[in-house]
């Protein structure tokens, strides 16, 4: 199979559709061949403000194509206030979710990903603004009026998700009604083939009232019965629907080159407009879609011929789906006169027209097709629309679920969306190449790592990732544990496991094997660098070969080792010789794997040889050096180390001069040091409140790489970041898509016609008539007490505030704290700078520096505290500058 410069990878999808969560429920309806229409009762339809009166009219439809909770959302993890959370359009939402759901199913993590990931995206009508926040925005203060716009319009949805995921490519909000969806990858296959980005997460969201039907009037595209009979002679139109889909696009020859998933190529596609030549402005022209279409084929490079399916607009009108096959027809007879050759289906059968993710849903249904090399069933057809000439096209109604043939080329489709308005667009879809064959296994073990912002969290997530890796049985373990540690963020609660395989691994996770899963809490007290004891233990022959020949950092080790010993030693049987040497050179390559992956050691603690190795570490003794201490050498001269260093000689820290005695640095006994020598430094470590690393295994405890892989995992449920593209470096391994993360979501939800609460307020309930001049004390206890109640406020509680938190960490909005300073103006009848919150971020900072301006402390010590609060993003990057400039 040949690829051309400009093909473009598929290489993540996410989805929230009617009756389907996920890419793999969505797969199970459109493969079962299930439509997802929702039935409403009249008590439903009666508590969702539907009027008595529609209900009696036989021309109401009680039926919709809906998504379940558009109310929650996982406000917490976007660092989204609850105050914000509330006002924010659902649509936006959703989006955000889906978003980083498509990241994670591609494997990556954007902030551990080089080069700039872009954003396209649509939404549909903001209903919520309309009918929700209506009187809210007529009775908001003009700076409520500004928050409402930044959280209702569309044109911050792909901001706000590039600032929420940090992704730093161009970001564009796309919206050309129906045809959102593909114009925005069409735009964003652009951005990719012209540089302007390296990978694009694209797609559109659509949220329809909720729980309401709709009316039937004929001529309409609404159909009379819920159903939508696309091609179908009995067709009268479609069901507006809600739903949402991203997908992540990549350069196919990048994909493939690192590894990537890869679920479609995307070979061209084409966007136009019908101009004026239509009967009116919502009416669709043969002319422009016949054009775009034969357009996309020749930017694909690809003769109709070699198209199987066509995924059509197919809004199973009367009169939009003849128009739609003339012009299929049309398009396809430039280069051949061959019939009833290409299937053609409509998802909007299955989930009804979603609007601006129509497209979207097309598109995301036709790569899966493509995956699965598998026809699924357009729903509803028995007798074609007598105004399409089947028999004499290209296109037969694809009303099976079938293998998809093999033909002499790879499998190809065309996904078509058109948008009230005129802009089509078109986009050709091509199978996804041959996996290639996975390389033999180097490590016997795997790391793998999970985490989530909550232990309920976690455990939904350890769930998730058991019940994939049952039902994946051939999975490689390696292509897992590398998508897990490169492509998700660690959160707070963290997770960790070795195993040797798919079976063991999801064994160990389902019963829950605690002696086996390593978990912590990264942020807490515990948690810190650790200090590294070093005894100078060596290895078995077997694990010191295992290791070598899996892990890059402790090959080159040995290799500097070998290299700094006279006599031209063979590196790899070099920690395996048994004696000092070998010694050494195993705990030294080991301590410098653990450092080559993230861990940041506090210190090290070191007895016997393992003080040799220490030496080495810390740049007090050069390599070679170094060997011969542990060999019985003594060293001219020493160097202080980087690090601090404990020594088993001194039995404490080593002071400066202390370090420059070789003797302090000499092993106490000749030979392997036993366990006891661990034990005696652990001894001396009693009082520290640093975590111990001790390189050497545990008796009867797995050795070799599972041990290295325990003791980095060991770190990282701790808190450290490790570089798993260190840990996974030299191994030609797959991203795959695995469960993502488990979202916890909570109601954010303003019901129709809540204003928000008043801010008005009476001279005698203002702060400034509760002051006493002769108690400032007090008064700042009021302020206080009142902004703690205002942040409470906006970020779901006045637990949540501490007062040497920064608010905007926290995600409380600069637009916000600028009313709250306005609301604290009133209060205190005082006029508060209105940027104070800038320069001191948080409520102590805030009071101290705001009780010096009205008098109520004097003298340097409230300057000083709000000076130690100036720690806002704006001053950090001050710092910074000024550092840099330092440094110059």
């Amino acid at each position: 199979m040949t690829y051309s410069d400009t093909d473009v990878a598929i290489i993540g999808m996410a989805c929230r559709f009617p009756g389907a969560d996920s890419v793999e429920q969505f797969w199970n309806v459109l493969h079962e061949g299930r439509e997802t229409l929702t039935r409403y009762t009249d008590e439903e339809l009666l508590a969702a403000g539907v009027p008595p009166e529609r209900l009696a009219d036989p021309g109401y439809v009680k039926a919709g194509q809906e998504i379940p909770d558009v109310d929650l959302f996982d406000a917490d993890l976007f660092q989204i206030t609850p105050d914000e959370a509330e006002i924010l359009d659902p649509q936006h939402r959703i989006f955000l979710e889906c978003a980083l759901t498509a990241l994670e199913r591609s494997g990556y993590d954007p902030d551990r990903t080089d080069g700039h990931i872009g954003v396209y995206a649509g939404a549909g009508l903001n209903t919520y603004m309309l009918s929700n926040l209506s009187e809210r925005y007529r009775a908001a203060s003009s700076v409520d009026h500004y928050r409402l716009m930044l959280a209702n319009d569309k044109d911050f949805l792909a901001t706000r998700t590039s600032y929420k995921l940090n992704l730093r490519g161009p970001s564009l909000s796309v919206n050309t009604a129906c045809s959102t969806s593909l114009v925005a990858v069409h735009t964003a296959c652009l951005a990719l083939l012209g540089g302007e980005c390296d990978m694009a997460l694209v797609g559109a969201v659509h949220l329809a009232p909720r729980g309401q039907g709709y009316q039937y009037q004929e001529g309409m595209i609404f159909s009379p019965d819920g159903h939508c009979r696309a091609f179908d002679a009995q067709a009268q139109g479609t069901v507006i629907g809600s739903g949402a889909g991203v997908v992540v696009l990549k350069r196919l020859k990048e994909a493939l080159a690192d590894g990537d998933w890869i679920h479609a190529v995307v070979k061209g596609s084409a966007v136009n407009n019908d101009g004026a030549n239509k009967t009116g402005y919502t009416a669709p022209s043969i002319a422009g879609q016949a054009e775009v279409i034969a357009d996309a084929h020749e930017v694909a490079d690809v003769t109709p011929d070699s198209i199987g399916y066509v995924e059509a607009h197919g809004t199973g009108t009367p009169l939009g789906d003849p128009i739609e096959v003339a012009a299929l027809t049309q398009a396809f007879r430039q280069s051949t006169d061959d019939t009833g050759f290409c299937g053609l289906g409509s998802v909007k059968t299955n989930v009804g027209h979603l609007d601006t993710a129509a497209g979207m849903a097309g598109l995301i249904k036709t790569a899966l097709m493509l995956e699965k090399r598998s026809l699924v069933p357009s729903l509803h057809f028995t007798e074609p629309n007598p105004e399409i000439d089947f028999a004499s096209s290209p296109f037969y109604v694809s009303t099976g679920t079938a293998d998809w043939p093999a033909t002499d080329g790879p499998r190809r489709a065309g996904v078509s969306s058109f948008g009230i308005g005129g802009t089509n667009a078109h986009i050709v879809l091509q199978e996804p190449p041959a996996a290639p064959e996975p390389a033999p296994a180097a490590r016997t073990h795997e790391l793998l790592v999970l985490s989530a912002g909550t232990e309920a969290g976690l455990r939904r997530a350890t769930t998730a990732l058991a019940r994939h890796l049952r039902q994946h049985k051939d999975l490689d373990l390696g292509d897992v544990a590398a998508t897990l540690g490169l492509g998700r963020r660690g959160h707070r609660h963290r997770l960790a496991l070795v195993a040797d395989g798919a079976r063991d691994a999801a064994m160990a996770l389902a019963l829950g094997k605690e002696e086996r899963l390593l978990r912590g809490t990264a942020g807490t007290e515990e948690t810190g660098d650790p200090v590294l004891v070093l005894t100078g233990a060596g290895a078995a022959a077997a694990d010191s070969a295992e290791l070598y020949r899996a892990v890059p950092a402790y090959r080159s080790a040995v290799d500097a080792c070998a290299a700094a010993l006279p006599g031209g030693v063979e590196p790899e049987a070099l920690p395996a010789g048994g004696g000092v040497r070998a010694a050494f050179c195993h705990e030294y390559a080991v301590a410098t794997a653990l450092l080559d992956w993230g861990v940041t050691p506090a210190g090290l603690a070191a007895a016997g040889t393992g003080l040799a190795v220490a030496a080495a570490l810390t740049g007090a003794l050069a390599l070679p050096d170094a060997l011969a201490l542990a060999e019985g050498g003594t060293p001219t001269a020493v160097q202080p180390p980087r690090l601090p260093v404990l020594s088993a000689r001194t039995g404490g820290w080593l002071t400066e001069d202390e370090s420059r005695q070789p003797a302090n640095w000499a092993a106490d006994t000749a030979g392997s040091p036993s366990a006891a020598a661990a034990d005696a430094l652990e001894g001396l470590l009693a009082d520290e409140e640093r975590p111990l690393l001790r390189l050497a295994p545990d008796e009867g405890a797995p050795a070799g790489a599972a041990h290295l892989l325990t003791l980095a995992g060991q770190q990282w449920v701790r808190g450290a970041a490790l570089d798993f593209a260190a840990v996974h470096a030299g191994r030609n391994l797959r991203r795959l898509p695995l469960p993502t993360y488990p979202f916890e979501r909570s109601r954010y939800w303003v019901e129709p016609g809540r204003t928000g609460e008043s801010t008005e307020t009476d001279d005698s309930g203002r702060l400034v008539a509760q002051f006493d001049p002769a108690d400032p004390a007090r008064s700042v206890e009021l302020i206080t007490d009142w902004l703690v109640e205002e942040a409470g406020r906006l970020l779901g509680g006045r637990d949540r505030v501490g007062l040497d938190a920064n608010l905007f960490d926290m995600g409380v909005d600069s637009l916000v704290l600028i009313e709250v300073v306005s609301k604290l103006s009133k209060e205190v009848d005082f006029t508060v700078p209105p940027t104070s919150f800038i320069e001191f971020p948080t409520v102590r900072a805030f009071v101290d520096n705001l009780a010096e301006l009205m008098g109520l402390t004097t003298g340097p010590q409230a300057g000083a505290a709000a000076a130690a609060g100036r720690v806002s993003r704006r001053a950090r990057r001050a710092q910074a500058r000024q550092a840099d400039n330092q440094d110059l």
